[in-house]
């Protein structure tokens, strides 16, 4: 039981640091980001929309209570770096660029897997 904890803990700190790292990052739309953007045939208002949404699913995902929130918010996570590796492996990006969604996808599923009972839906 308190492996899991830590295990949930360990995951979730740096999902949520990753997500908000990059959520940031993404509102500020650095030359950068939006050249990534454009390599991938992505419109440059998708970053102030994903930005948004990490941020906010950060916060879900951290907050007490509110599993039903917390499950769109892993749902959403999951969406997106799926949906970032996605692209950048159809776009034949180097690793480089596809390993840091395969790494916040892992660890979105892991976080989900291990969070306990009193942050799950109830059955």
């Amino acid at each position: 039981m308190r492996t899991k904890k830590i295990i949930y803990w360990i995951a979730t700190i740096w999902l949520c640091l990753g997500m908000l790292s990059t959520g940031i990052v993404q509102l500020l739309q650095m030359e950068q980001d939006v050249a990534r953007m454009a390599f991938l045939h992505y419109p440059t208002y998708l970053l102030t929309l994903l930005g948004i949404w990490k941020i906010l699913g950060v916060i879900a995902v951290l907050i007490p209570k509110f599993p039903v929130l917390k499950e769109w918010a892993y749902a959403g996570f999951f969406f997106a770096m799926s949906g970032a590796a996605f692209s950048h492996i159809v776009s034949r990006s180097p690793a480089s660029e596809i390993f840091p969604s395969l790494l916040l996808l892992v660890l979105t599923v892991v976080s989900w897997y291990f969070r306990p009972a009193e942050r799950k839906l109830a059955v």
